[in-house]
């Protein structure tokens, strides 16, 4: 959680400074949703989200200096500088996507599950989106099938209260995301997404649920950014206060620090020696980042259909 939260920091830092174009997406605040999912899985499980995907990259187990330097557009990021922020594949660590369409991720991850199921190869496939794609109709076409033919997929939906710039209770007429999959007989519940110990115990459940042959499972997720919607967002549509509360009271690393120095006998100087260790993986991905370099325009058609 702290690798996330320090690399989405220093991508911020590196927006404003110009070295990152584009859209930019960041996962501050929702670290331990991705953390505790990815802790229930087995090797050969899929991830597939939307655009705010740094977080499940580097949960996956996908390099920050190969994340950070796709961020910068240079030819040494998993998609060879050409992708940007919001499209980054890694086949080797089944993370598949990173997509800038909202919602198309659902109808692609139910494909996923199909595959598994196709081949009985026993692997879940974990498809993530948002309470703003949970309103896309794909998501009901996906839940359908998935549910006809049981396909191994967890549908999480991470619920940061705002889409975009929208708060659910004026965008969603149903804000119990985890009803979403009732009238297709999936099973779903609410999580404390900012509580690292609820998601793994939930996300253990689910993907067995799923690995079993019982078919899909919805995990709403109820979890906070503290940035805006992106890195063009000033996030004028909610209060200092209500950010800071969340902040003092709710964040996942506080939360996990907190536990680790009262009940697990861990000192504060191991703590900071983790944090220092991981400020040093993120500073050789930023530096790495910044002077590796960009892709010959030989690439341009590489890897494009035309």
């Amino acid at each position: 959680m702290l690798l996330i939260r320090r690399f989405e920091e220093k991508a911020g830092q590196m927006y404003g400074m110009g070295l990152i174009g584009g859209f930019c997406h960041l996962y501050i605040g929702q670290e331990a949703v991705v953390v505790g999912m990815q802790a229930a899985t087995r090797e050969g499980d899929q991830v597939i989200t939307g655009y705010r995907d740094h977080g499940h990259m580097i949960a996956a187990g996908m390099a920050a200096r190969g994340v950070m330097a796709e961020l910068t557009g240079r030819r040494g990021g998993y998609s060879h500088g050409k992708g940007g922020s919001m499209h980054m594949f890694s086949v080797e660590k089944a993370f598949y996507g990173g997509h800038g369409i909202v919602g198309a991720q659902v109808s692609l991850g139910t494909g996923l599950a199909f595959a598994n199921a196709y081949r009985s190869d026993g692997k879940v496939s974990l498809t993530y989106f948002g309470d703003g794609a949970a309103n896309q109709g794909q998501v009901y076409e996906s839940f359908n099938m998935a549910a006809l033919w049981k396909l191994p997929v967890v549908y999480v939906i991470e619920n940061n209260k705002y889409a975009m710039g929208t708060s659910v209770n004026r965008a969603s007429a149903q804000t119990d995301f985890s009803r979403r999959g009732v009238s297709f007989n999936i099973p779903g519940e609410q999580v404390d997404g900012m509580d690292v110990r609820a998601v793994y115990a939930a996300a253990q459940k689910a993907i067995e649920h799923a690995r079993s042959g019982k078919g899909p499972y919805i995990l709403e997720m109820l979890t906070y950014r503290y940035r805006g919607h992106s890195m063009s967002d000033p996030a004028k549509y909610r209060s200092k206060d209500e950010v800071q509360k969340m902040r003092t009271e709710h964040d996942p690393i506080e939360q996990s620090r907190a536990r680790l120095l009262g009940e697990h006998g861990v000192s504060e100087d191991e703590l900071k020696k983790i944090d220092s260790d991981i400020r040093d993986i993120v500073n050789e991905a930023a530096d790495f980042a910044t002077n590796d370099a960009e892709p010959d325009p030989a690439e341009l058609w590489t890897d494009i259909l035309k």
